[in-house]
């Protein structure tokens, strides 16, 4: 089961770090929010996508596989070239 939390300090840490004005950021089971409420969140279609890949992606992997080859991709080909970032695009542009 999937969990929301609005308001979310961490989700705001990842917004200063990446200059986004809202953020939504998946640890685990549950999507982290910050500057967007859960109802515009789960109306935005691409949005939602985008972090339910993320969801699916530490079920394949396991929790603590799934941080490290996350932090590895990001290191080595930056957070817009990662691959778990590339498929979670992708995912978007299927969820239209």
């Amino acid at each position: 089961m999937v969990k929301i939390k609005q308001n979310s300090m961490i989700a705001k840490l990842a917004a200063v770090f990446l200059r986004e004005k809202t953020m939504a950021i998946v640890i685990g089971k549950v999507i982290y929010l910050h500057n967007i409420s859960e109802l515009n969140f789960k109306n935005n279609r691409r949005h939602f996508a985008h972090e339910m890949c993320h969801i699916k992606q530490f079920e394949t992997y396991g929790f603590i596989q799934f941080i490290m080859l996350y932090l590895f991709e990001s290191i080595k080909n930056g957070y817009y070239n990662n691959k778990f970032e590339i498929e979670a695009r992708n995912a978007e542009k299927e969820a239209k």
